[in-house]
């Protein structure tokens, strides 16, 4: 018999969904063929859950597949059950707004406002200024501005919150981004992980700031625990910095043709199977690499 992916990891953005923001019919079929074969499906992305809905709930998606948010803060089934949720205390969100206190013009909190039955209250994402993530990230402030809630200072919004901050942003160019990842990596003793996603052509860097522990690779040891699995069941596919976890732990790590430079540099030393690029449906050309074609011998 021939051995398989019992779970499957896919990145969104710049992996599974093609630059006009949808999942396209043969990606779509792809994982169709790997949950026939028993394969467990996790969408992990580094956007909140119900932001990633707006894209997965016109997918042929199953309510039992599982949405690995915020960079492995939180875990919901499609159809909004929570599954585990990681969250930053007051206290090192508090001293997170003091440490970044150059960069509040970039930074945005992100607070899991959704219930125990996947509804949310809305005004998850919090920051102090918008002009220059206007400039640096505009379609997203256009997508999400339905739940942007501004407080001056950011702080403030810690004294009547609801809810848990699960994730902090700072957004920028890439020169400036990685200035703040040198001071925050330096400065934050074991409170905090830090991960990165970068455009070089867009001089874009996004740095995510998690719970202590979280990353997407943890989050998805923590669901392989649950399945009664290990690393060795799982495949993974990505294509930024924030998904070197991931890919790492993973026993099939398939990395995608559009990733950036440096990390396909890595993942030839490392020898990952490098597929094309996401608008090519890379994401169904991994998964045939380890699941035959139903119908090819018929």
């Amino acid at each position: 018999m021939i051995d398989t992916p019992k779970m499957i990891a896919i990145d969104m953005d710049g992996t599974l969904v093609h630059p006009g923001g949808t999942v396209s019919p043969g990606n779509q079929d792809a994982l169709d063929r790997a949950r026939r074969a028993g394969a467990r499906i996790v969408i992990a992305t580094g956007r909140r859950h119900s932001y990633a809905m707006k894209v997965l709930q016109t997918g042929n998606f199953q309510p039992d597949d599982i949405v690995l948010s915020s960079n492995g803060a939180v875990a919901r089934t499609m159809d909004g059950r929570l599954l585990f949720r990681e969250a930053m205390s007051t206290e090192t969100a508090l001293w997170l707004c003091e440490m970044v206190n150059d960069y509040r013009n970039c930074f945005v909190f992100t607070f899991d406002t959704m219930d125990a039955h996947g509804n949310e209250a809305g005004g998850a994402l919090v920051l102090e200024e918008v002009d220059d993530l206007h400039a640096s990230i505009e379609k997203w402030m256009v997508a999400n501005a339905a739940d942007i809630r501004r407080f001056t200072p950011i702080e403030s919004a810690f004294q009547a919150a609801e809810f848990p901050a699960i994730q902090a942003m700072l957004c920028g160019g890439m020169e400036r981004m990685e200035t703040a990842f040198r001071h925050l990596d330096a400065a934050h003793e074991g409170r905090l992980s830090l991960t990165r996603t970068v455009y070089p052509l867009r001089d874009l860097c996004i740095l995510d700031v998690l719970p202590q522990g979280c990353s997407k690779g943890a989050g998805l040891a923590h669901l392989l625990r649950e399945e009664g699995l290990t690393a060795s069941d799982l495949m993974a596919i990505g294509d930024n910095w924030n998904d070197l976890t991931m890919l790492e732990q993973a026993r099939w790590p398939m990395l995608m043709g559009n990733a950036p430079d440096d990390l396909r540099l890595l993942a030839e030393e490392r020898n990952w199977t490098v597929t094309r690029h996401h608008h090519e449906d890379g994401v169904a050309e991994a998964i045939a690499l380890c699941f035959a074609d139903e119908n090819a011998s018929r």
